[in-house]
């Protein structure tokens, strides 16, 4: 049985199904990064308490190269995974950034 849109047209029932899991997906995603933020967030302050650089280049090379492999084995495209990643550590390293500043001032 299909459903009517906004619109007036018909929406299949596995169109519903697809979409209302895409968003399950989504919601999933969306709470795995605020957990993940939560930890680099303490990474943050861990790092800005011992006076080390916000940035790990090294560590973050070897991170996109990670992504990349489960990408790959995942079928998802390597170049899309490391756009991503590289998007969440360039927000990471603000966060630190914006951690020792605060620390900094607090001194």
């Amino acid at each position: 049985m299909a459903h009517d849109d906004d619109t007036g047209h018909a929406v299949p029932e596995e169109l519903l199904r697809l979409r209302a899991s895409i968003d399950n997906l989504d919601a999933a995603v969306i709470h795995l990064l605020a957990e993940r933020f939560k930890l680099t967030r303490e990474v943050g302050r861990l790092k800005a308490g011992r006076d080390l650089p916000p940035s790990d280049p090294v560590r973050e090379t070897r991170q996109i190269d990670r992504m990349r492999a489960f990408a790959a084995e995942a079928g998802l495209e390597p170049a899309f995974a490391e756009k991503f990643l590289a998007f969440v550590i360039a927000e990471v390293i603000r966060h630190h950034k914006a951690i020792a500043d605060s620390q900094a001032a607090e001194r």
